[in-house]
């Protein structure tokens, strides 16, 4: 709500004279909310934004434009973006209508021209963006973005806020490797399996990680260690030499949770992925 004032002058025979000053009011008609569909976000995933509009006055607003700073902050005195508009996404309504998208540029800042908003009416403006490499990794971070509504009929700008954070989750990922390559009859081998974890937390006992695998050939007189540890059966793992089914006590692989570091020149994270190393020796 904008507040206005006047003051009248007065002139006639070289004198002047000034009124008392009014004061008034004038009601903003357009109001604005923005909200994530879902408040978290994924490294490879995507945000959907849903902003509404809403006018109260009994003329419609036309011409509008809605810019979105697509989360910019100054990082070393550069402004870096942590989400990307995904091209196409856009979907406008008006009163629930589905309208032809408007002009989209997709910035960064991400602008969107020509919107209106009904008479006591509503318009609708949802789409994607996908984080970058300057989107916070670890799970405190948070990405907030304002989008803004700017035009005639419009007083001041109409802004509203939301803010996202990174998904609070290991991200495991396992490759398996054989040594020797090439092993003779009653020879030994070793199978290392290796997991990394790229995710901001860590795949800890609760999360109940478990390695399974099926030997074939068959293995005796196993041997295994976790981190270079000696791991025992049954309590730590369990093998069946019949059928060489092998798996691990769930909760006995731990994989600590990722590192990452901004880039001072270009704000991008890289990532040092946790890590953890099974091995699994036996006779063949």
């Amino acid at each position: 709500m904008a507040t206005f004032t006047n003051q009248a002058t007065l002139t006639y025979n070289g004198q002047t004279t000034t009124s008392n000053v009014t004061v008034g009011e004038l009601v903003e008609t357009l109001t604005a909310a923005k909200t994530a569909v879902v408040p978290t976000y994924d490294p490879d995933g995507r945000v959907t934004y849903v902003i509404s509009l809403v006018n109260s006055g009994a003329a419609p607003l036309t011409g509008l434009t809605v810019t979105d700073d697509l989360g910019g902050y100054t990082f070393n005195g550069a402004t870096v973006y942590p989400l990307s508009y995904t091209a196409g996404s856009v979907r406008y309504y008006q009163n629930g209508v589905l309208q032809t998208a408007p002009t989209v540029t997709a910035g960064p800042p991400l602008v969107f021209t020509g919107i209106t908003v009904p008479a006591g009416g509503n318009a609708v403006i949802a789409y994607e963006a996908a984080p970058t490499a300057a989107a916070p990794r670890s799970a405190e971070g948070l990405v907030t973005n304002t989008a803004t509504a700017t035009g005639a009929g419009l007083v001041n700008p109409v802004t509203a806020t939301e803010t996202v954070s990174p998904t609070a989750a290991p991200r495991l990922s396992i490759s398996k490797s054989l040594s020797p390559t090439t092993v003779t009859e009653n020879g030994q081998l070793t199978y290392t399996f290796a997991m990394q974890n790229t995710g901001n937390t860590a795949a800890d006992a609760a999360a109940g990680a478990v390695v399974t695998d099926t030997f074939d050939p068959r293995l005796s007189g196993l041997t295994v260690t976790l981190n270079g540890t000696a791991l025992t059966t049954p309590a730590q793992y369990t093998y069946d030499a019949a059928t060489g089914v092998f798996a691990t006590v769930p909760g006995v692989i731990t994989v600590p949770a990722a590192t990452f570091t901004q880039d001072a020149a270009t704000g991008a994270y890289s990532v040092t992925p946790g890590t953890a190393v099974l091995t699994v020796t036996g006779t063949v």
